[in-house]
């Protein structure tokens, strides 16, 4: 999961628990905020909606279950006790959402905020997802939920919300999957990477055609030592024959002389024979 996916959204009410004191703004009117009910567990966390976009990649992509890591995905509740512990701080501003947390683990991150009524939206990303992009998200779905969906988070039942914000919480995650296309930094960190492929391969290539050079170099140094030994042994072996030729040479001319004295030998002393 050490990735830069988007895993899924969700939408919480932030509610003070029982034993608590007070309502939300009591507390920020008392110079509180949402980050001081931490404090003995006193802010109680409901689902309103949760839009699992890992699936919907996964899905689409032909994968199964690779952005989860084939785990449970049992997100929501994983992120209620993170942003129980630890709530966002509320924002004085009326229709803005604020006090943004970001809790990471080894292979992801919540990225997390709240405005002064209690409305949370909270992000599931993979480790690599920028948190400023993350949030940047957040507070574009925040002014498009609370404008719709206001009046029904403050007294919905857990998950009443999920199918009707699905549309809204699909569009996002669509826009903000790729990062290239929203953040500027992102933009140019791809651009970068593909310089820097592109310098690797044609390092690749560089190298590859020296490895090709020195074995030709190589090669054309065996050669040659080959044609220098194939010189002196075509040399060696004209000697040879030179020897080979003049010793038949010579035994050709012993017997020519030899047939020639076995034949006029005796010719001549019947010869001689004959004057006497």
């Amino acid at each position: 999961m050490t990735d830069n996916r988007l895993r899924c959204i969700l939408a919480y009410r932030l509610e003070p628990r029982a034993g608590g004191a007070g309502t939300t703004d009591d507390f920020i009117e008392d110079g509180m905020n949402l980050t001081d009910l931490s404090s003995g567990s006193k802010v109680e966390v409901t689902i309103l909606a949760k839009y699992d976009h890992a699936s919907q990649y996964e899905t689409s992509h032909g994968a199964s279950g690779d952005l989860y890591g084939g785990r449970d995905k049992s997100y929501a509740d994983a992120v209620s006790l993170v942003i129980g512990k630890d709530p966002p701080s509320a924002v004085s501003e009326t229709g803005a959402i604020g006090g943004f947390r970001v809790v990471q683990s080894d292979s992801h991150q919540v990225v997390f905020g709240a405005d002064r009524d209690g409305i949370c939206l909270a992000v599931v990303t993979g480790f690599k997802y920028p948190s400023r992009v993350a949030i940047a998200m957040l507070t574009e779905l925040y002014s498009q939920f609370s404008d719709q969906y206001r009046l029904q988070a403050k007294s919905a039942t857990p998950n009443t919300l999920t199918k009707k914000s699905k549309p809204m919480f699909s569009s996002i995650c669509k826009k903000y999957d790729d990062l290239s296309s929203v953040d500027k930094a992102s933009a140019l960190q791809v651009k970068i990477d593909a310089v820097k492929g592109t310098m690797q391969g044609n390092i690749a290539t560089m190298l590859q055609n020296t490895e090709k050079a020195e074995n030709i170099a190589q090669q054309s140094d065996q050669l040659t030592e080959q044609a220098s030994v194939f010189k002196k042994k075509s040399k060696d072996l004209k000697r040879q024959m030179r020897c080979k030729n003049l010793k038949m040479t010579i035994i050709l001319g012993l017997l020519i002389a030899g047939i020639l004295i076995v034949i006029l030998v005796p010719l001549i002393i019947r010869a001689r024979n004959a004057a006497k």
